[in-house]
């Protein structure tokens, strides 16, 4: 494209600007509206993801200890447990450490009526508690245990060692069952939005031509190229898309920030944090749409609607 183009496309587009600047205002609040909530269906499940990779970490394996396992038993089976594949560490829990955390997990009053009313004894048995490298295979790794004859010898119910070995890999299961619904609905919300965008663009787009098809047709009648004549209401398309986008932007990252650490504050078991790699890809991803939108809706407009 000339010099001299270039500078005639810009001065095109601020006059239609400037003349029509309520239209232009609709197209760009559009696609901000719709790149936003792209943006936000893609950051939010980037931090289920990572909710639910903080939720996977908690998935252990507690296998219950009879009291009258020795302490050499018992960590001569942790150390064998600890050497299998998928099986990151190995902790022994004592019965005493068992009550503790029974009492940090229950309320302070409802702990301390429980522990009085046992009269000094403890009922809480010894345990192993089995952190996984892949939580996802929790349950093959579980089954395991309820196999080993080593395990029967020493847990706390010999006729039953399937009762001894608890783990909570239905509740991750119910949010991956989640996580894959909120992803679907999120493709199809995206699909949705971006087809929106692109129609009111190419909707705009095709009332500006229509607003000076008799200045297009004198164009062509002195000699003027069809890319010469496109040019504007494509670059016009292109600038509209480019502010939607870049004021997404701003509101997804601004929102975040202020939005995340309240969050974090407010529910401290859980991990609300997107990497910046994440926020990144997104950003220029949401740009990189409201180009394409743009141009595509600009340059379909024009093959349509630009006949004189």
């Amino acid at each position: 494209m000339a010099p001299s183009n270039i500078g005639y496309s810009f001065r095109e587009v601020g006059q239609h600007f400037r003349r029509n600047w309520t239209t232009v205002l609709g197209a760009v609040v559009t696609i901000f509206l719709s790149l936003f909530i792209i943006g936000l269906f893609v950051l939010g499940t980037a931090l289920i993801d990572n909710i639910i990779g903080s939720v996977e970490d908690e998935v252990t394996i507690q296998a219950f200890l009879s009291d009258d396992a020795t302490d050499e038993q018992i960590q001569a089976y942790a150390t064998k447990v600890e050497g299998w594949d998928n099986v990151e560490s190995v902790t022994i829990r004592t019965k005493e450490e068992a009550l503790e955390q029974y009492q940090n997990q229950m309320s302070n009053r409802n702990a301390s009526d429980a522990i009085s009313a046992l009269d000094g004894e403890n009922p809480l048995p010894a345990s192993l508690v089995i952190k996984l490298d892949e939580p996802q295979q929790v349950e093959s790794t579980a089954n395991r245990i309820v196999d080993d004859a080593d395990f029967a010898a020493i847990c706390d119910s010999k006729d039953s060692p399937v009762s001894d070995v608890n783990y909570g890999r239905e509740t991750v299961e119910k949010l991956f069952s989640v996580t894959s619904y909120i992803r679907i609905a999120a493709v199809v919300l995206v699909a949705l939005l971006t087809f929106v965008a692109f129609v009111f663009i190419n909707n705009t787009i095709r009332l500006a031509i229509t607003a000076r098809r008799r200045e297009i047709g004198i164009m062509r009648l002195v000699g003027a190229s069809n890319g010469y004549i496109r040019r504007p209401f494509i670059l016009e398309g292109i600038l509209e898309a480019i502010l939607g986008a870049i004021l997404a932007i701003i509101v997804l990252v601004v929102g975040m920030n202020v939005l995340l650490p309240k969050l974090s504050a407010s529910m401290q078991f859980l991990s609300f944090s997107i990497p910046a790699r994440t926020m990144g890809v997104c950003c220029a991803g949401l740009l990189a749409m409201g180009v394409a939108i743009g141009l595509f809706g600009s340059a379909i407009a024009m093959r349509r609607y630009l006949k004189v």
